[in-house]
């Protein structure tokens, strides 16, 4: 189940004791929160850890109500990571269990996204057991990204 920035924002003012004062949160309180949690996912994606997020190109275009595509691993990180962000400019204290379990949140997503990138080998002896009899040699590798003059790059 995907979350939308909203929902995330009201996690996070919800793990530092705001729960029961979400009718009294302002909404440049929670337009703030979500600028910081657009912030740290920018700074997530600018280190590799790439999770789904929709990044908008100006903090203005953000939109509280857009959905994301983050998976559910990730939920956590988010929402305790968001809120030791959020709690000092209110004047409050993350608790330690907070601390400790953003932390190994934000652990268990490294290692999820951590993959060692993928090389072609050219210029090897190819071996012993290799049938080819063209050349000694492993074939020249190929470029990875291919796309037409007339094509764009998408993703998926």
């Amino acid at each position: 189940m995907s979350y939308t920035k909203r929902e995330f924002v009201y996690a996070a003012f919800a793990e530092i004791g705001y729960a029961s004062y979400a009718f009294d949160l302002d909404s440049n309180d929670i337009e703030a929160a979500m600028r910081r949690m657009d912030s740290m996912l920018a700074g997530w994606n600018a280190l590799g850890i790439r999770i789904g997020y929709p990044l908008p190109a100006n903090p203005t275009d953000s939109d509280l109500d857009e959905l994301t595509t983050v998976p559910d691993s990730a939920n956590e990180s988010i929402i305790t990571n968001l809120a030791i962000r959020i709690a000092p400019g209110l004047g409050k204290t993350v608790s330690q269990d907070t601390k400790i379990t953003a932390r190994a949140a934000y652990s268990t997503l490294l290692a999820r996204s951590a993959m060692p990138s993928e090389i072609q080998l050219g210029s090897l002896p190819s071996g012993a057991g290799n049938k080819s009899f063209d050349s000694p040699f492993l074939a020249e590798p190929e470029s990875p990204l291919t796309v037409g003059n007339d094509s764009e790059l998408t993703f998926e």
